[in-house]
C-alpha cells in the first residue's frame, strides 16, 4: 500500500478504526462502524466525508469562461457569482471523461473532478489549452476536503465558519474564513441530503475535522457513501459513467446544452440517435440476493440491458440496482429477471431516484 496516495487526514483514519482499501490510487477508508449505522447517520443527523482525494482547479486569465465553455457540455458563461453547476467533460465521439462541478469566484472558477480522473483530467486540459489565455493551477495537493451531509449540518458547521452557510442556497458557493484560514464553502453534496463540501489549508483540515466529530458528526466511509449516492440515483463514474457511454444515454441531458455552445464532442452528440437506444433506470429486487455491475437483465430469455450498480438500501431495506436497459424494453413497474451468478431474480422497474430528501 506504500505506493497509494494519501490525504492529510490518513493517519486519523487509520489510528480510528478506519478500514483502509485501495481506491482510485489512494488509502481510503471505506468504514469506520457498520456500512448501515453510517448511511442512517447522514440520511437522519450528520455524517462526515473526507473527500480531499477528488480533484481541485483552478481556472484564471481573460479566457477562462470560453476556454471552460469549449470543455464543458454545460454553460459556464451563465453562471452568477458563488453559482455551482453539475458538467459533463466528453471526448471527441462524445463519451463522458469526467462529470465535474465547476463553480464561478470573483476573478477564477473551480472544477473539482474525480480522483480517479484527475490526472486524466489535467491532461486533456493541458492539450485543450492552445490558442486560450487562461492559467490553471492544481490546487490539489495544497488544500483538503470535507464533506458534511445530513439534516444536521448547518446547526455543526455553521459555528465554526465566517460565512451565513443556512442562507447559502443549493448548489451556491462562497469564499469564507475557516478556522481563521481562506476556503471554500458549497451547498453540494453526494449523497442526496442537504450539506456541503468544504477546501481549506491541509494544516487544518484535522482540525476541523476533530471539531466537527465532537460537535456530534459521525466519520463515514467510502462503503456508505455509495449506498447513499446510489439510493439518490447520482451516476458514478466507471459504473454509470465511461467514455463507452454518452452524458444524454445517462439521462444527463440537463447538462449538456447542444443548442446553446459549442463544446468537444458536441458534434458526435448531435450525431447520436434520438432518443438514445438506451436508458438508465433503476430495479428493485424482490428477494434479498444484490445485482452486482455486469449482471444481466432479462425479460423472458432476452437480455435487455445489465446492471451497472447495485447494493442493498439501507433506507428502502431492499436490494436496488441501476442498470442500462433497451428503451423499448425500459417500462416503469414492469417485471423483469436479474440473473445473479447464475440464478434467476424478479425485479420491478422503477424511474429513478430510489429516495430523494422532503
Amino acid at each position: 500500500m506504500s505506493d497509494l496516495l494519501q490525504t492529510p487526514l490518513h493517519d486519523w483514519h487509520a489510528s480510528h478504526g478506519g478500514r483502509m482499501v485501495e481506491f482510485g490510487g489512494w488509502h481510503m477508508p471505506v468504514q469506520y462502524r457498520s456500512i448501515t449505522e453510517e448511511h442512517h447517520a447522514v440520511r437522519r443527523a450528520a455524517g462526515l466525508f473526507d473527500i480531499a482525494h477528488m480533484g481541485r482547479l483552478r481556472f484564471t486569465g481573460p479566457d477562462s469562461v470560453k476556454f471552460l465553455n469549449h470543455l464543458l457540455t454545460n454553460d459556464v458563461a451563465s453562471l452568477k457569482p458563488g453559482q455551482v453547476r453539475y458538467s459533463l467533460i466528453c471526448n471527441e465521439a462524445g463519451g463522458v471523461l469526467d462529470d465535474v462541478l465547476v463553480t464561478r469566484f470573483d476573478g477564477w472558477h473551480l472544477l473539482v473532478v474525480n480522483a480517479s480522473n484527475r490526472l486524466k483530467i489535467v491532461d486533456w486540459v493541458e492539450r485543450h489549452r492552445a490558442g486560450f489565455d487562461v492559467q490553471v493551477e492544481d490546487m490539489s495537493a495544497e488544500w483538503s476536503m470535507l464533506a458534511m451531509q445530513g439534516p444536521r449540518s448547518v446547526e455543526l458547521l455553521a459555528p465554526l465558519v465566517g460565512a451565513d452557510i443556512a442562507g447559502l442556497k443549493y448548489y451556491f458557493g462562497c469564499e469564507a474564513n475557516v478556522l481563521g484560514q481562506r476556503g471554500i464553502i458549497s451547498r453540494t453534496g453526494y449523497t442526496g441530503e442537504d450539506g456541503f463540501e468544504v477546501i481549506l489549508p491541509n494544516d487544518h483540515a484535522n482540525k476541523l475535522w476533530v471539531m466537527l466529530i465532537d460537535r456530534g458528526a459521525l466519520p463515514c466511509g467510502l462503503g456508505c457513501r455509495d449506498t447513499l449516492r446510489l439510493e439518490a440515483a447520482m451516476p458514478l463514474y466507471g459504473h454509470e459513467l465511461s467514455e463507452s457511454i454518452d452524458p444524454i444515454s445517462a439521462g444527463l441531458s440537463f447538462a449538456v446544452k447542444l443548442d446553446a455552445k459549442d463544446f468537444i464532442g458536441k458534434a458526435a452528440l448531435l450525431a447520436k440517435p434520438q432518443p438514445p437506444v438506451k436508458q438508465r433506470v433503476g430495479l428493485v429486487l424482490a428477494g434479498r440476493r444484490i445485482a452486482r455491475e455486469g449482471a444481466q437483465v432479462l425479460a423472458g430469455q432476452v437480455g435487455i440491458g445489465e446492471v451497472t450498480s447495485g447494493t442493498f438500501s439501507p433506507t428502502l431495506e431492499k436490494p436496488i440496482a441501476m442498470a442500462y436497459l433497451e428503451r423499448a424494453a425500459a417500462i416503469f413497474d414492469a417485471n423483469v429477471d436479474v440473473d445473479i451468478r447464475g440464478q434467476s431474480e424478479r425485479a420491478t422497474i422503477i424511474k429513478l431516484p430510489f429516495y430523494r430528501r422532503k
